[in-house]
């Protein structure tokens, strides 16, 4: 038996198994355990990298592997996202909005081009996109974990007094990068982080939106793709 074949699909499924442990593990008010959360979550974005690696280098790539690879990709970052909206007063509803609704679009448009016996013109920004997208939530998390941490409470209650003064998430981090203290400054490195995410995220998906209107022209398109 060729055990070769089934190691990018077990890393996937791997990706998709850490999920519930990771968003646990931060959601709990635990220095240690948090930590905890942001080593798994790192593990599973190096899953991601190497499960298609590996099936590309090994060339046991499968149609299984391509349905559920993105999917556990979706997941989570939705999922984390989504976490992050609870503990994060950086992170807005809009932004997180904003990544779900392109990836509902892409699904919607993925469907559509299997309907009409068309498929989804892909790039490699859906790949950068991912990578962005995860490299953005390790940031998050690990200020998050710093601040879990007894010794940080000075950066709490600097964003706390922001805004019980009716700052909003956005001038309240515009005033932490102008802060001359370290630990003020790290209160608004989370809501650019995610911008920047978020305006990527949109710049993608418009993008396959222009590279895909044949969808909506009723034509053909090229083979399907695994990332988007």
């Amino acid at each position: 038996m060729n055990w070769k074949r089934h190691i990018p699909n077990l890393l996937t499924m791997l990706r998709v198994i850490l999920i519930p442990i990771f968003i646990w593990m931060i959601l709990q008010p635990n220095f240690c355990l948090r930590a905890g959360g942001l080593f798994l979550f790192l593990a599973a974005s190096i899953t991601d990298f190497l499960d298609g690696e590996l099936a590309r280098r090994w060339k046991v790539t499968s149609e299984f592997g391509k349905f559920l690879d993105p999917l556990a990709d979706k997941f989570l970052v939705i999922s984390t996202l989504i976490a992050l909206l609870y503990l994060e007063d950086q992170i807005e509803i809009w932004m997180v909005l904003v990544i779900i609704g392109r990836d509902m679009l892409i699904t919607a448009m993925r469907w559509l081009a299997i309907r009409r016996g068309s498929s989804l013109h892909t790039s490699r920004m859906g790949k950068i996109k991912t990578t962005f997208q995860l490299f953005s939530i390790i940031i998050i998390l690990l200020i998050l974990v710093v601040r879990t941490h007894p010794e940080s409470a000075a950066i709490r209650q600097s964003f706390a007094e922001a805004r019980l003064s009716g700052h909003s998430a956005m001038i309240t981090s515009i005033q932490a990068f102008q802060s001359a203290e370290p630990h003020v400054w790290l209160v608004g490195l989370p809501y650019f982080a995610m911008l920047a995410t978020t305006i990527f995220t949109a710049i993608s998906g418009l993008r396959y939106i222009i590279s895909n209107f044949h969808l909506f022209q009723f034509r053909s398109g090229a083979n399907n793709s695994k990332k988007d």
